[in-house]
């Protein structure tokens, strides 16, 4: 074959390859997906908590299951924690100490005050340690990191409920009805639930950078149990005090800034009838839990970007 009949067929093969190679469409480009932080003040992605409130469901359901998971006892832990505490308290502080309990049995006046600490105290340990304890979770998927504490808050609420069912049983067999004080049960259980999640937002996000938090906890729930009216009154703190000759100041309205005194004493006025209910308390317990909360979001939500690589 000549080098004339050569060229000849490339240019007549030419156009053809050119032609084909035109009609081949380009691979489209991948989808690309931006992830960036949210300016501003956000305390709550609503979006984000209802489309994954199934895996809220699914949290909770599985705190449940860890608590009495290769238990031998099982809900029983719900009775024996706040009963055993009555007993000891009742021998210290009722008998031994003789600690007013304004006109009630000892052993009720402590109960109705250890029920709710026991639920306050026990989801605010879960909480606090539910990010440090699943940083596994944290690393492999997205979803609103603060379900985490909020699944523990909920959980205790089973707890709670067993609790209850055997103050209330104990109040029958002692024959102590309770007053029409029972219908701001529920407020009071809001109260508390919004006490407990506030502190564990804020230290549940201490916790994950601030591994001391976890060390601090158990100290400071303790620190906290005497700081709150659980194995004394709230008639033991004084009502006014003169601070000079013009200026009064109320030790108790300001020991109310702790949300569990109004907890306490609403259950002690519910239950026990110890005093009129003290919706003074309550409101200014509402007042700084709502505080805290509200910043503990804040807080929470500047240091949920750092949470998966500190974890």
């Amino acid at each position: 074959m000549s080098a004339t009949s050569i060229e000849s067929e490339l240019c007549e093969t030419a156009p053809s390859i050119a032609a084909g190679r035109a009609q081949v469409a380009p691979a489209p480009a991948p989808p690309v997906t931006v992830i960036e932080p949210r300016g501003g003040l956000l305390l709550l992605n609503w979006r984000d908590a209802l489309a994954f409130r199934d895996l809220l469901r699914f949290l909770v359901w599985r705190e449940i299951k860890v608590r009495y998971a290769q238990s031998a006892v099982g809900i029983g832990w719900a009775v024996i924690q706040p009963v055993f505490s009555m007993l000891i308290f009742t021998v210290v502080f009722g008998k031994l100490a003789r600690v007013d309990s304004d006109g009630a049995p000892y052993a009720l006046f402590a109960l109705a005050a250890l029920v709710p600490w026991t639920y306050f105290s026990n989801a605010v340990t879960d909480g606090v340690n539910a990010l440090v304890g699943d940083a596994n979770t944290l690393r492999k998927v997205y979803f609103p990191r603060v379900f985490m504490p909020l699944s523990a808050v909920l959980a205790k609420l089973v707890d709670f409920g067993i609790a209850m069912g055997v103050l209330a049983t104990i109040m029958a067999f002692l024959r102590q009805p309770p007053t029409l004080g029972v219908l701001a049960l529920p407020l009071l259980v809001l109260l508390m639930m919004t006490a407990a999640l506030a502190i564990s937002v804020w230290l549940s996000a201490m916790a994950v950078q601030y591994r001391d938090v976890k060390h601090a906890l158990p100290f400071l729930v303790q620190l906290g149990m005497y700081a709150s009216p659980v194995v004394f009154a709230t008639s033991a703190v004084p009502a006014w005090r003169q601070v000079t000759t013009e200026w009064w100041i109320s030790p108790q309205l300001i020991y109310a800034l702790n949300p569990m005194v109004g907890v306490i004493e609403g259950f002690r006025s519910a239950l026990l009838g110890t005093q009129t209910m003290p919706w003074t308390f309550i409101g200014i317990g509402f007042s700084s839990a709502t505080a805290v909360l509200l910043t503990g979001l804040a807080y929470f939500h500047s240091k949920e970007r750092l949470f998966a690589d500190v974890a």
